[in-house]
């Protein structure tokens, strides 16, 4: 294994100093890079679009070797816009407008087999839920969700809450930096721990997602994951992503009939316990959403991502000494 030192960019302003250390590293990288692609000979060179492998895909590419990149959000990100003179071929997690076949393939995004084969049993399990009971699952990226938190323990927490009476079961990720805070509040409004699971970070995401009846959720690369699994959701786009994707990736969602999109100042309490309480008592709606889910995932990406890398090596073969980057 090879390894190269590199860092992104940061993006905020006053970063002058991270910026001319990430330019000092890839510098320093970059003909250690050049030197391994001579070395290794590979037969394709695949990126995921970030930082880490944006430079050796685009060596790789001005060698000569058939290369691809992933693109996991509705939005071409800035690696991704630079490598467009080195590679061949992008697959793209989502339709995004303009950039269309042959040089861009909607593949939806690779998901692991773990990931795939998670079930609504085993979710049930690991969270010790019952099966008899509708499951709402809250969860805002691995560092949690000021605005989701809020929101769930202002619609949850306790008798008092407008969704107190709800017949549901909460599993609620807020985040390990939020872990004490929420629950000390989830105490102080005398929350029922037995309907009210609140976990500060789960390795096992996929079948809390299989295991719930509704998700509400940021709008991350985690949508691909709910579309693939067929999960009706809330989505809550943060509102500082880059090129505000987030918001792409939820109209996506919306669009297809899988989603209900809320703006992250328009969330609150009150707001929450009105949808959830609306989407969760009726069963055809959430079982319409579902299905609107599940047939705008991608289950087989890995499979076409595979098949595009397997014809760009094929077109390389028949065509030797050509190189020719997405446009």
């Amino acid at each position: 294994m090879r390894t190269l030192e590199l860092r992104g960019f940061e993006r905020h302003l006053g970063a002058v100093r991270q910026h001319v250390t990430t330019l000092r590293l890839l510098a320093a990288a970059a003909p250690r890079a050049w030197r391994i692609v001579g070395e290794t000979h590979p037969v394709a060179a695949v990126g995921g679009g970030g930082y880490a492998s944006g430079p050796v895909v685009a060596l790789a590419g001005a060698r000569g070797v058939p290369a691809l990149a992933l693109e996991a959000d509705a939005h071409l990100g800035v690696a991704n816009r630079l490598l467009r003179p080195f590679v061949d071929r992008f697959c793209l997690s989502f339709p995004i407008e303009g950039l269309d076949a042959p040089d861009y393939v909607v593949t939806g995004r690779p998901l692991s087999a773990g990931q795939l084969g998670a079930t609504r049993e085993e979710g049930l399990e690991v969270f010790g839920l019952d099966p008899a009971l509708p499951v709402l699952l809250v969860f805002g990226g691995s560092q949690g969700a000021q605005t989701l938190n809020r929101a769930c323990l202002d619609a949850f927490a306790g008798p008092a809450a407008p969704a107190g009476d709800l017949e549901v079961q909460v599993v609620h990720v807020c985040g390990p930096r939020n872990h004490d805070e929420v629950r000390a509040e989830l105490e102080r409004r005398g929350t029922r721990f037995e309907r009210y699971r609140l976990v500060p970070y789960t390795a096992q995401l996929a079948p809390a997602m299989a295991a719930a009846d509704l998700v509400v959720a940021r709008a991350g690369g985690s949508v691909a994951e709910l579309a693939a699994l067929g999960r009706p959701a809330v989505l809550v786009p943060y509102p500082y992503a880059t090129a505000d994707h987030q918001s792409k990736n939820a109209a996506w969602m919306t669009a297809a009939g899988a989603a209900v999109t809320v703006a992250d100042d328009e969330l609150d309490g009150t707001r929450l316990a009105g949808l959830v309480r609306e989407l969760i008592g009726d069963r055809d709606r959430l079982a319409a959403m579902a299905a609107a889910s599940r047939r705008a995932g991608r289950p087989d990406a890995t499979q076409r991502v595979v098949d595009e890398v397997e014809a760009l090596v094929a077109a390389r073969l028949r065509r030797p000494h050509s190189h020719t980057g997405a446009r």
